[in-house]
């Protein structure tokens, strides 16, 4: 098989390395890349948001089959396009993909299937969602409703808080058009965890547990990021749990798409608020979590690649999934500024000492190969994800291999995984 995978970040880097790892793949592309995955498929000069130019390649290297990584190409159409021309592609259409698209349309989405989630509203009037706030009191949580990259949330902990939020995205347009409509939404305590699943619109296929690190300082402090780590498994997540969530949220979230004439197909990612052992959605995403992918992938027994082109072809019911014991810990490695202005063009050293040592890899994000040398270009750099008999284990190979990579003002957070120790001594204790 020939396959094309749309991106170039760490979740990406992350998809190419596991599907090179299928007897059934002969080659792979990848648009636009990164010089990480650049040493396992050919790089295409092809932005993952330029549809035409994509469909065009595909069709003329015979690709069987496209994954798309990134949000926006889905947001835009690729699978419709795709579909249209007659090749196969793994995600759902831009109707279905709608359910991270718009915030607003995924909780209607719940209210409609009375899918566990927080108490709502939205709003495009700015006094009207002031005096909302005022009404309902703090802490509340402030959402941009469209796509904002991971950052278009503020839990806000005080008036003034939620205020500020209020005027950066509805009259500061801090978001662009994300924030022309906005949702706010009861503030949930709890733990938080990611939950996956396959579907090809009717059969769902569950993933391992795992959870993820928003906040970009220790101790989750800070503003939202796109993710500054992740592990996977989730102490956090039962087996009881797990099953749970499949029956009350993932289930009926597929159902409810079909029956609104919106199929959802792909891979579909459920953010959960986790108390007293209830979970409830925060929000979904039409993707792969980034970084939940890396430490996923890499606990990943099976070949994914059967997995991915049964979900493009409706044919998932037959599939199974098979993992391995270890743990995996993904530590992101950020540019110093994240989540807001960073200094680009810094050279990277000791990516071949960490990659080098076992149970390690290092997977590629905002980088860029300029004069023969790696560079940061994003604000997240490099997702450095390792595997372990125990999460402690797996921390411990992750850091070490952190330890051996550098560049001017790096920054990255010490205690990713931290709650996953905190249940396993819990759990000792009551032994």
């Amino acid at each position: 098989m020939n396959i094309l995978v749309v991106g170039g970040g760490g979740r990406e880097h992350a998809l190419v390395w596991k599907i090179a790892q299928s007897p059934l793949v002969e080659k792979i592309y990848c648009a636009p890349g990164n010089p990480g995955i650049a040493q396992l498929a050919d790089c295409v000069h092809i932005d993952a948001d330029d549809i035409e130019g994509l469909c065009e390649f595909a069709q003329a290297e015979q690709i069987d089959l496209t994954v798309v990584g990134p949000e926006i190409p889905l947001t835009l159409g690729i699978v419709d396009h795709f579909q249209a021309a007659g090749l196969a592609i793994f995600g759902p259409t831009q109707k279905a993909a709608q359910i991270e698209g718009s915030k607003r349309f995924s909780k209607e989405l719940m209210e409609r299937y009375q899918i566990p989630t927080a108490a709502y509203r939205s709003f495009t009037d700015h006094g009207e969602a002031v005096a909302y706030v005022k009404a309902q009191g703090t802490p509340i949580v402030i959402k941009a409703n469209g796509l904002a990259a991971g950052k278009g949330v503020v839990v806000a902990m005080d008036e003034e808080q939620a205020l500020a939020a209020l005027d950066d995205m509805m009259l500061g347009q801090v978001f662009g058009d994300a924030g022309r409509c906005i949702v706010i939404e009861e503030f949930m305590a709890g733990e938080e965890a990611s939950f996956f699943a396959f579907t090809d619109g009717t059969s769902i296929l569950p993933l391992a547990s795992s959870q993820d690190h928003k906040r970009v300082y220790d101790q989750d402090q800070g503003p939202n990021t796109g993710g500054m780590g992740a592990y996977s498994p989730a102490p956090v997540v039962t087996a009881e749990l797990h099953q749970e969530i499949v029956d009350t949220i993932v289930r009926p979230t597929i159902v409810g798409m079909a029956n609104d004439g919106c199929p959802y197909s792909g891979i579909l990612y459920v953010g959960l608020m986790i108390k007293d052992g209830r979970p409830r959605v925060v929000e979904y995403n039409a993707r792969f979590g980034d970084p939940e992918a890396q430490p996923l992938l890499m606990r990943m027994k099976s070949d994914m690649v059967p997995i991915l082109k049964a979900c493009a072809m409706g044919e998932l019911s037959d599939q199974t999934i098979e993992w391995h014991d270890k743990a995996a810990v993904c530590v992101v490695m950020a540019s110093g500024g994240y989540p807001a202005d960073y200094a680009k063009g810094l050279p990277l050293t000791g990516l071949e000492d960490a990659a080098a040592l076992e149970d390690v890899m290092v997977f590629h994000a905002g980088t860029a190969l300029e004069q023969g040398k790696i560079v940061n270009r994003g604000g997240r750099v490099l997702g450095v994800t390792g595997l372990g008999s125990t999460v402690a284990e797996a921390i411990s190979n992750a850091y070490r291999a952190v330890e051996k990579i550098h560049w001017d003002k790096v920054h990255y957070r010490r205690d990713i995984g931290a709650r996953a120790l905190q249940h396993a001594a819990s759990a000792g204790e009551k032994k």
